[in-house]
């Protein structure tokens, strides 16, 4: 049965970087992966044709397709928006809520050929596969009551912190059977030395740990589990938690392979429907310069084919591209050094494509 998939430019570099990943998707269908493909708007681009940063239309059509590919949101032209509703940043948080996608995944991979690229030696990086799985749609950023008021003559900020059982269940479950298809080790990362939520977190973890006999689970304090990224990264294979842990730690993970640019993302509903993106942003100071790095795009791709669409070889095969374009030395700006060569997100994306072919 042909699948839909919806592609979301966005705005900067999104647009540039959706278009090289498409490209790659198109081979994809020249060799048997029956989608069909469509684009809509989301965002300040979605904002500036029709006064909402999500339209109706883009969401039908989200709702309606098994996999969508989004590129970026935002920039400074939408930052002083008084409403804050309208802001580019609210189609993406909408697009989460309304299709209920609950697991983020972030894979923080160096790959050998750009160890050096890292802030860390690379004999700590080289070969570091770790997978963080964040749980999205709850936790302090969405928490009632939240709010700024006046108590006692002065301005209070507040927001709630809270996780229901099923909420941690929920992802709890996805982040066991990823880690049993793995290295079969799930760090658990909370701070339940003074947070009674993850209290609950750790012992919603525990209740599960029987049910994956051939997973190992461990728990970690969120600050020694940030020391931990730092001091000795490959100790970790898959690691769970929160919104809001998982918001920084996972961005702290990203850095540790050189370059941002090079990590895909996804995130997953209850139906395996999902929404994939590069975890970077969208780079407002580059846009339209044809320098940005496609690469995260093109492998959030390969996540889509291998988690939401069920085609596991064509991703590898995508992955395994994206590995002998590196291996023959070409590099964006951002990701560039002695005795490489740079080129354009074009040219990047024409290097993918070949290596595609050729395999």
């Amino acid at each position: 049965m042909t699948q839909k998939i919806l592609v979301l430019p966005g705005d900067g570099i999104g647009p540039e970087i959706t278009a090289q990943a498409s490209r790659i998707l198109a081979a994809c269908q020249a060799h048997g992966l029956d989608v069909e493909v469509e684009e809509a708007l989301v965002g300040g681009s979605a904002y500036d044709a029709h006064g909402e940063p999500l339209p109706a239309e883009t969401l039908e059509k989200a709702r309606a397709a098994r996999a969508i590919l989004l590129g970026a949101v935002g920039g400074p032209k939408w930052d002083k928006l008084e409403d804050l509703a309208k802001r580019p940043e609210k189609g993406l948080l909408g697009l989460r809520k309304n299709l209920g996608l609950f697991a983020n995944l972030r894979p923080a991979i160096t790959y050998p050929q750009l160890a050096e690229a890292s802030s860390l030696k690379p004999e700590l990086v080289a070969g570091l596969d770790i997978m963080i799985v964040r749980e999205l749609t709850g936790g302090i950023y969405f928490g009632q009551p939240r709010g700024i008021e006046e108590r006692n003559g002065e301005r209070v900020g507040f927001n709630t912190y809270v996780y229901s059982e099923s909420e941690i269940e929920r992802i709890g479950r996805v982040a066991f059977e990823m880690a049993s298809k793995r290295g079969r080790k799930l760090c658990s990362v909370d701070k339940a030395n003074v947070l009674e939520v993850t209290i609950l977190w750790r012992e919603v973890m525990e209740r599960l740990a029987p049910e994956y006999p051939d997973v190992e689970l461990s728990h970690m304090y969120v600050d020694n589990a940030a020391m931990q990224l730092v001091r000795a990264p490959k100790q970790f294979d898959v690691m769970v938690t929160g919104n809001m842990f998982g918001d920084i730690l996972s961005d702290a993970a990203a850095m540790l392979t050189g370059s941002i640019g090079m990590l895909p993302s996804a995130s997953l509903n209850e139906s395996g429907q999902g929404m994939y993106e590069p975890c970077h942003g969208s780079a407002p100071d580059i846009a339209g310069k044809g320098i940005a790095n496609p690469l995260a795009t093109i492998l959030s791709v390969a996540m889509m084919l291998r988690y939401s669409l069920d085609a596991p070889a064509l991703a590898q095969r995508i992955e395994d591209a994206v590995g002998k374009v590196l291996d023959d030395g070409l590099r964006t700006a951002d990701i560039a050094s002695e005795g490489t060569r740079i080129v354009s997100t074009a040219e990047m994306g024409d290097a993918v494509l070949a290596a595609f072919e050729a395999l």
